[in-house]
Order: structure tokens, then C-alpha cells, then sequence
């Protein structure tokens, strides 16, 4: 004798067995990137070690020293164009891998974090501008995974905010909650 599902149950069993792919796929991800990564230190001789987490549906990398290390920071770069391009070409090789595209996240020295911070202050100050009467206040251009930090910190003061533009002017106009 067999006992059917309620149909909620089956859509729960559906859904667990969706996500369970999709974690492994987020971990053989970070597996990927991490070799490839290991190798382009290995290559520029430069010290570091990687640390892999899977959190919010993204890969998320960390490359990090026991010592602040110049050549950590020069992986970085100006502005972070050296680590935008290094999580481009690991998301690249990621590609090439596996078949499917990444959006993983990839961090040197903690700098993701620390200019996290100060985008929200950024959010912060376009906010304050707003309540002190101006229209609008539309932000400098900055790349996506930016972009998502400072559109989550306005709405989470109560404000709205768009994006406005193309390509590499794409930008973040914030005003206030209609």
C-alpha cells in the first residue's frame, strides 16, 4: 500500500531537490575558482590563501594574508579594477569548467567589505540630500555588484532609487518614496 503526497508536500520534496543541485553546483564552483586562483598566485609568486563560502545562492571568494601584503593590494588596484577584472576572468574559467555561468564574488584583503561601507555612507548621504529638499541625486557610475549594495541601503532608509544609464555610466539616481 502506498500513501500519496499531499500536492504541498510534493512541491517542498520538488524544491529540495532543485536547491540541493544548485548548492553542489555553488560549491564545485568555488572549487574551480579556487584552483584557478591558487594557480595565478602560484604563478605572480605572490602568498595568499582562498577561502570558499556559499551563501545567498553565490560562490563567494576571499583572498587573504597573514600579513598585509603589497602585492595582495596591487591585486586589487586602483579603485578595485584589478580585482573586477580577476573575478571576470575567474568567473571566465569557471565558465569554461563547468558549462554554466557564475556569479560569484570574489574579495582581496577585505576590500569588498570595506568599500561596502562606504557605499552605504554614500546611500546615506544621497538620502539626506533628498530630505533636505532636493528632487532627486543621481550618483557617480559604478558597476553592478556595487549598484545592488547602494540600492539595498536606500530602500532600507525608506527611499527609492533607479538605475539609470548604460554600460559603463550605468548609475544610481535616489529619491524619495512616492
Amino acid at each position: 500500500m502506498t500513501a500519496e503526497l499531499p500536492v504541498e508536500d510534493a512541491v517542498v520534496s520538488e524544491d529540495a531537490e532543485e536547491q540541493a543541485p544548485a548548492a553542489s553546483r555553488l560549491e564545485e564552483e568555488g572549487d574551480v575558482a579556487a584552483d584557478y586562483l591558487e594557480e595565478l598566485l602560484d604563478i605572480a609568486d605572490i602568498d595568499g590563501d582562498i577561502d570558499i563560502e556559499v551563501r545567498n545562492g553565490r560562490s563567494y571568494l576571499s583572498i587573504v594574508a597573514d600579513q598585509q601584503s603589497e602585492s595582495l593590494t596591487g591585486l586589487v588596484g586602483r579603485d578595485g579594477e584589478v580585482l573586477e577584472a580577476l573575478q571576470e576572468l575567474t568567473r571566465l574559467n569557471v565558465l569554461s569548467a563547468t558549462g554554466h555561468r557564475s556569479r560569484l564574488v570574489l574579495d582581496i584583503t577585505g576590500y569588498r567589505q570595506e568599500r561596502a561601507g562606504v557605499l552605504v555612507q554614500i546611500a546615506r548621504d544621497a538620502v539626506e540630500k533628498v530630505k533636505q529638499g532636493e528632487a532627486s541625486v543621481s550618483l557617480k557610475p559604478m558597476g553592478a555588484y556595487e549598484r545592488k549594495i547602494v540600492h539595498d541601503a536606500i530602500a532600507d532608509l525608506g527611499f527609492v532609487s533607479e538605475s539609470e544609464g548604460e554600460g559603463a555610466g550605468r548609475h544610481i539616481v535616489v529619491s524619495a518614496a512616492e
